[in-house]
């Protein structure tokens, strides 16, 4: 079978590291997978679909729309998409030789939404994996408490001043209802929680929609503890480790965390005192940091195989972020031997069985967040082993492309 992987980029994000995961997935189980990433490539099996001054004309035209109808605001220039612009990729060879074409993050210029017309035209097997809720909302990856995009959009709060009822949140709802109604898509969520905000919404109430994790290299982790003072980490805290892109990017929660550590002083101090934050990611606002009620490590962007070490000397891997579509940092903490602690609201509920690989807390209440790091610190039931095998069954890479592959085959 020959598959097209689309993504934005294969090495930059989130969304960009587990679609090139995927494709090496499909490879080991023997199929011809390649990946058309918008920036640069370097494997053979990857090919650059746009170059030069064109990708730079529909990024820079999108948000160009964006900055005009949000009332010329820079803080959330990037927080919402309408494909209007983007590539057209439907007379790539490997498009044309193509069994089936797997997109993914397609945004800020990536592909247009008419591009994406083009190629469900073929009459190939088009198959969009949903890594937020871009696909069901009009304009916006995160809707947090909004529920317009359950009706039609409009009045968005992306928009400020410039919101209205049939505003560009609406228009763009319109055009995506249109490529929707007129296309055979199989859209696949990476979690029940991204599958039912789909359900809800007037744009995918009634679309074909699967649910089928991200894959992990679950087999590469190591769960063999490490010793944290390797990184400067006290010899006897527990450590709690949090990670992200950009760990200050809203949707994470860092003011949650700053609360958590807060309440663990001022309420705990037992607890507070046995522990050590080790963060690590990208953070526009380190001063955000002087405001940790807890010892802390901060180290700042590290590579991935460097990250694996990181969870093997920690003991608890914890999340505070309003939604993930799925947690990709717990699959990997508890896949390392850590237990999790994290908000019961959003994918991470697809990742933590709660008092067996971690704590689920009632969203936003921060008392029972701390709870829950009280239990994983001071529990002892579940080895590091058990741990990986719990990760392996859902989301090694084998697993995963088993599910895509059915999926796939299945006209």
């Amino acid at each position: 079978m020959k598959v097209v992987i689309v993504c934005k980029s294969h090495n930059e994000g989130g969304a960009a590291i587990v679609s090139h995961r995927l494709m090496r997935a499909l490879r080991n189980a023997g199929h011809d997978a390649r990946m058309l990433v918008l920036s640069s490539a370097s494997e053979d099996c990857i090919d650059n679909y746009s170059k030069g001054w064109r990708t730079k004309v529909d990024f820079l035209a999108e948000r160009l729309q964006i900055f005009t109808h949000n009332g010329f605001s820079r803080s959330r220039l990037f927080m919402v998409d309408t494909a209007s612009w983007g590539a057209d990729i439907s007379n790539h060879p490997w498009v044309q030789e193509a069994d089936v074409i797997n997109l993914n993050w397609i945004n800020q210029g990536a592909l247009s939404l008419r591009a994406i017309e083009r190629l469900a035209a073929m009459g190939k097997r088009l198959v969009w994996t949903m890594h937020d809720m871009w696909n069901c909302t009009g304009i916006c990856h995160h809707a947090y408490d909004c529920r317009r995009y359950e009706q039609q959009c409009g009045n968005c709060p992306y928009l400020g001043f410039m919101a209205w009822q049939h505003d560009l949140s609406y228009a763009t709802l319109l055009r995506k209802r249109h490529l929707y109604d007129n296309s055979h898509i199989k859209f696949v969520a990476v979690s029940r929680w991204l599958a039912d905000c789909c359900l809800r919404s007037s744009l995918m109430g009634k679309a074909d929609i699967s649910i089928i994790p991200n894959a992990f290299p679950i087999e590469d982790f190591s769960f063999a503890p490490v010793d944290a003072s390797e990184v400067g980490i006290p010899y006897g805290k527990k450590v709690l480790i949090m990670g992200a892109a950009r760990l200050d990017d809203a949707v994470k929660g860092f003011p949650r965390l700053i609360a958590v550590t807060k309440y663990m002083a001022e309420n705990m101090p037992e607890l507070a005192e046995k522990c050590h934050l080790l963060l690590f990611g990208g953070l526009r606002n380190e001063a955000l940091l002087e405001q940790l009620a807890l010892p802390y490590t901060y180290l700042g962007k590290v590579p991935m195989q460097r990250i694996t070490r990181l969870y093997a000397m920690s003991n608890v891997v914890i999340s505070t972020s309003h939604r993930e579509s799925l947690g990709g940092t717990l699959v990997e903490g508890i896949a390392c031997g850590c237990l999790a602690v994290t908000f019961s609201k959003g994918g991470q509920v697809d990742v933590v069985d709660h008092l067996e690989t971690g704590y689920l807390a009632q969203n936003d209440d921060i008392a029972d967040f701390v709870k829950g790091i009280d239990w994983a610190v001071n529990s002892a039931k579940v080895s590091r082993e058990a741990l990986n095998r719990a990760m392996s069954r859902r989301f090694s890479s084998e697993a995963v492309a088993k599910k895509y592959i059915s999926l796939f085959e299945d006209k």
